[in-house]
């Protein structure tokens, strides 16, 4: 009977061993945890930092599309400022010479004035011509203005236009006889070209025509002499 009393306590022994078993089967379970958890911190912070890098990039975005837009309106306002200045400079280039102008249309308007009155004379009126004409000539000449007369000069198809040929020997051939109407250059360059009569050499019949046309002359000219 003592015998059976002095058994040891099994149970507690297998308790302690169930406890340490226990133990380590957590441990590794603690260990995956934990490096679960690292790896979700890792990923979490990869993720701000691509999330920083995406705001900052996109901030960058809008700077540079507000600049572009800023840029795009200064572009547009310089291009509508030339367009305006343009348009100013072809509606009052004129407004130099044109205030030159008035004084010519006043002492013009004078001068009519003065021809319909009674008491007006053929040489009042050519005297109010000729100081309009004089007042005209010198704004025309101020602005660069040059009339083209070639009478007597060599025909020039660059200046001149030729209205017709006369066959004559009082002036070499391809000579400019008379003048139609003046030609005007601004600064050496051509406005309007003159129109002109230029010669040509005759034929051998209207040489001999002429040639008896002078004798028949010089006779009557001998017999009044006589």
């Amino acid at each position: 009977m003592s015998a059976e009393k002095k058994q040891p306590e099994q149970p507690e022994q297998e308790t302690t061993q169930d406890q340490m078993a226990d133990a380590q089967s957590q441990q590794p379970e603690n260990e995956g945890d934990e490096q679960a958890a690292e790896a979700q911190s890792e990923e979490l912070t990869e993720q701000q930092r691509l999330q920083a890098e995406l705001e900052a990039v996109q901030a960058k975005a809008d700077e540079n599309w507000d600049k572009l837009l800023r840029s795009q309106a200064e572009l547009d306002n310089v291009r509508k400022r030339a367009q305006r200045d343009i348009e100013n400079a072809r509606k009052y280039a004129l407004e130099g010479i044109a205030n030159e102008l008035l004084p010519v249309r006043d002492s013009l308007e004078l001068g009519l004035d003065a021809i319909n009155k009674e008491d007006a004379t053929v040489q009042s009126a050519k005297d109010g011509l000729q100081l309009i004409h004089q007042m005209l000539a010198k704004l025309m000449e101020q602005h660069g203005i040059s009339a083209v007369d070639p009478a007597g000069e060599a025909f020039n198809p660059e200046k001149h236009q030729a209205m017709s040929m006369q066959e004559t020997t009082e002036q070499p051939a391809n000579t400019v006889l008379s003048v139609m109407q003046k030609g005007y250059t601004l600064n050496d360059r051509l406005l309007r070209p003159a129109m002109v009569v230029v010669a040509k050499a005759p034929t051998q019949a209207q040489q001999g025509t002429e040639q008896t046309d002078k004798n028949n002359a010089d006779s009557a000219t001998g017999e009044k002499s006589a």
